[in-house]
């Protein structure tokens, strides 16, 4: 190797700390917050009501956090979570969204089976 390549892989090694995702949250202060999500669905993300409520569980932090602030904002409409995440603040979406991405879940990422 060259010492230009060396040189540009140590540079891009010491910049890929800032291009990593911390989940903000706190889960254990999530869990205690998401005692009005469980009326739906459940204590831990993972028991839909009726089956039409998503499971939250093993759902990553970034998604949630984006659905929750779209619900919060109206970006996303559905007259039942924005009631809900309304009264969210930043700190209680992130917390949510920690706790809920933390619970083991049987989420599948159907792109590796060619769906989408």
């Amino acid at each position: 190797m060259s010492i230009r390549t060396v040189s540009a892989l140590a540079l891009l090694a010491l910049t890929l700390p800032a291009f990593a995702t911390v989940p903000a949250g706190n889960p254990v202060a999530g869990q205690e917050k998401s005692k009005t999500c469980a009326s739906c669905h459940g204590p831990t993300g993972n028991e839909s009501l009726d089956g039409t409520y998503p499971k939250l569980a093993g759902q990553h932090a970034d998604y949630l956090v984006k659905a929750l602030r779209d619900y919060r904002s109206g970006e996303r409409n559905n007259p039942i979570m924005a009631g809900f995440a309304g009264g969210l603040s930043d700190q209680d979406i992130d917390d949510l969204a920690a706790f809920y991405a933390s619970q083991p879940g049987d989420l599948h990422d159907l792109s590796k089976v060619g769906q989408r």
